[in-house]
């Protein structure tokens, strides 16, 4: 039987974990709360505690045959690579583990005023927490050779979209010239990860995102549009008193190409832009 270990079972984590079980693998992952690990065992995983501080005992890999890490990593990295690299590299080496994956982040190519990327883009991170994914990315692919990069773009689903941000009253239609970002649904995320276990490519670095990079107003006024609510009104980027981290969020500005997970891995996007990615949540809104 197919066993996927999961450090760090986060929204993306989840979404794959539940497709998988349904098709018959055993999964295990990750919490760093005891309520957390009660939660992943209520949705029918093998829970185990991991805070980043101390190791997870070599039994907690018995029978594991794929690795996914989705930890946000510190400044020496990824926690879950830097505490069990030896036993990992091991068991890649000798093929018990077949496939490994990690989820980046599309913020290791910087800023590049609205320009297109893809993968063989230059990595230029500019702000600390995207510096901090490249070190991570390095110490994966340099350390197994079963390892692949998926570097995400800003992702969205169930309960976490602009519709919840409609909804609470807290949407903003934030102006800035030049400004696009990138985003992906949940359950595309977890198909380009079953994809790619199912072709995998060692060392391959994929980008994650849909095909429509879009002002960050854009998807605001068609969440209220859907909604029937007016589109809350236009703030100048001047006069939007951000915290520091939305701040950082708007200091880049890029496209990114995605046809990489097309061409190798024969992915189409279930919501290739999010058009219609909020017209299906805003549909599934009556059914909860």
């Amino acid at each position: 039987m197919p066993h996927l270990f999961c450090f760090g079972v986060g929204f993306s984590g989840r979404t794959l974990a539940q497709r998988l079980i349904a098709q018959g693998w055993q999964v295990s992952g990750t919490s760093r709360s005891d309520q957390g690990c009660e939660a992943l065992t209520r949705q029918g995983l093998t829970a185990h505690r991991f805070d980043g501080t101390e190791p997870l005992p070599a039994t907690a890999f018995d029978g594991v045959t794929h690795i996914l890490s989705s930890i946000p990593p510190d400044e020496q990295g990824d926690p879950a690579f830097r505490l069990h690299q030896d036993h990992l590299q091991q068991r890649g080496k000798d093929g018990a583990v077949s496939w490994i994956g990690y989820l980046s982040t599309t913020g290791v190519y910087g800023d590049h005023a609205g320009g297109w990327v893809d993968e063989e883009t230059p990595v230029a991170p500019d702000v600390e927490r995207s510096r901090r994914r490249v070190l991570a990315e390095q110490q994966w692919l340099g350390a197994t050779p079963a390892a692949h990069i998926f570097r995400l773009a800003g992702i969205y689903g169930p309960g976490r979209n602009a519709l919840a941000q409609v909804q609470s009253g807290k949407a903003r239609c934030i102006i800035k010239e030049n400004q696009w970002f990138c985003r992906i649904h949940v359950d595309d995320i977890a198909s380009v990860v079953e994809a790619s276990i199912a072709r995998p490519n060692a060392g391959r670095i994929y980008n994650v995102c849909d095909d429509l990079p879009a002002p960050p107003q854009d998807p605001i006024r068609y969440a209220a549009s859907l909604l029937g609510l007016p589109a809350p009104p236009d703030v100048p980027f001047e006069q939007a008193d951000l915290t520091p981290m939305a701040q950082s969020f708007y200091a880049d500005s890029r496209r990114v190409h995605n046809s990489r997970i097309r061409s190798e891995l024969g992915v189409n996007l279930r919501y290739p832009t999010y058009r219609e990615g909020l017209t299906s949540l805003y549909t599934s809104l009556g059914k909860d």
